[in-house]
């Protein structure tokens, strides 16, 4: 059952939509360790954290047609994309969460705030996760991909953001560390906050035009500030 979003001295409260890696999971070390593994499969030089923060995107080929000068063959990706998993979810193990994550998502619940979780990380990878860290029960729905991997996350918000009863698009906003997250938010008439503790550079970031933060704390005050902004 999903909550309605609450009302207090005639504001409305956005509902939160989060993405995961990166964001709520403080994971970016696992991916570059993967991200260095699976370029080592096809001989690939080793990227650092401030490469990749400058050089990702999604959908992730193109990424890593930014570092070859070329997008990979059919058959380099599946040698890519199958070491990256292995290797990232041996690492994700002992990723924590965000600095603040679970302190902000259990004060937003008890607030009557309502919030979701929409991941590009595999559904069945995900959901047992989330369950792991002990926050499940603060999302009023946990989605995570069940296609191939790879792709962007536009369609996927879509399907995620119909699936919340009572939801209205001009009230939520996605927050997420990638200018994929933005495009997703506007894909489906919701806004977005960026921050900067995962996957992109602040100056990558802000080439979506919405607000970039260096906190959850401040993407959450930036989230109910833009609930509340007439377009």
């Amino acid at each position: 059952m999903v909550l309605g979003n609450s009302v207090t001295s005639g504001r409305r409260s956005a509902h939160i939509v989060w993405d995961w890696n990166g964001t709520l999971l403080h994971d970016i070390h696992a991916v570059i360790a993967a991200t260095n593994a699976a370029f080592a499969e096809l001989g690939l030089e080793p990227i650092t954290l401030e490469r990749y923060r400058e050089l990702y995107c999604v959908p992730v080929p193109r990424f890593y047609e930014r570092l070859m000068g070329r997008l990979p063959s059919e058959q380099e990706w599946d040698v890519m994309d199958e070491a990256f998993h292995r290797h990232y979810w041996l690492q994700a193990r002992e990723a924590g969460l965000t600095e603040g994550a679970a302190e902000l998502l259990a004060a937003q619940k008890v607030a009557g705030r309502t919030q979701s979780l929409c991941s590009l990380a595999p559904h069945d990878r995900l959901v047992p996760l989330v369950r792991t860290h002990g926050i499940a029960d603060h999302f009023v729905r946990v989605d995570g991909a069940t296609g191939p991997s790879g792709g962007g996350k536009a369609e996927q918000m879509a399907r995620h953001l119909l699936s919340l009863d009572g939801v209205e698009a001009d009230h939520t906003v996605v927050i997420g560390d990638a200018v994929d997250d933005a495009l997703a938010a506007a894909h489906v008439g919701a806004r977005a906050v960026l921050y900067t503790g995962g996957s992109h550079s602040r100056a990558s970031l802000e080439t979506a035009g919405v607000p970039v933060v260096d906190t959850l704390a401040e993407a959450v005050e930036a989230a109910e500030w833009i609930a509340n902004t007439s377009r």
